[in-house]
């Protein structure tokens, strides 16, 4: 994403203003890491006072949630009328999506969740909008409606294990997770736990 405006502070206003002191506190935050993310280094990059960071973000951390939600977007949820391909592109497109940041979540923010006591979970759900389904709770649910997939109870953790798997290797790695992997996932793992044969 790129908000970046050439013009002077003083011409900016609003969110202008705004999408401007959020591009430039997520390159700072990039580059610097989260003992860097400081008001004085944001208001030098986006060219604004810290005065003006303060009336909008009046902690520090208030400033990192609304730069992470700015550039924290949701992934898009595929419907193909399968449960499995639905998986299986929800997969590829979270790794296409989360794979660059990475890098930022385990050593820019590493400072952050020592300082805070936090975990990643936490962060994510600050993030994430309240009372919403997850991805694949919603995935399975258009499959029972479907007739995929029988109407009963299923955990949490099972319903939700193919990201789980997806992250862990995104984050033993530290790369993007191969195509292969990620059908192994939904074939070899997640399909048999729903007691769906996988036609992979």
């Amino acid at each position: 994403m790129d908000r970046k405006q050439k013009s002077g502070a003083s011409r900016r206003r609003g969110s202008t203003l705004q999408d401007a002191i959020l591009d430039a506190a997520w390159d700072v935050l990039v580059e610097h890491g989260y003992h860097g993310f400081t008001y004085e280094a944001v208001a030098a990059r986006a060219g604004t006072s810290r005065p003006v960071l303060y009336r909008r973000w009046p902690r520090r951390d208030d400033l990192l949630l609304a730069t992470l939600a700015a550039f924290w977007q949701p992934i898009a949820v595929p419907e193909t009328g399968s449960l499995r391909d639905d998986a299986i592109g929800f997969l590829r497109n979270a790794d296409a999506d989360r794979a660059g940041m990475i890098t930022l979540q385990s050593v820019q923010l590493a400072g952050y969740f020592h300082d805070t006591g936090t975990s990643l979970g936490e962060l994510r759900d600050a993030l994430l909008p309240p009372g919403l389904p997850t991805a694949f709770e919603m995935i399975v649910a258009r499959a029972v409606e479907r007739g995929e997939l029988p109407d009963e109870p299923r955990s949490s953790r099972v319903v939700n294990l193919p990201l789980d798997l997806l992250r862990h290797d995104m984050f033993m790695t530290m790369r993007s997770v191969p195509h292969a992997s990620i059908v192994e996932i939904v074939d070899e793992v997640w399909l048999p736990l729903l007691g769906v044969p996988s036609s992979g």
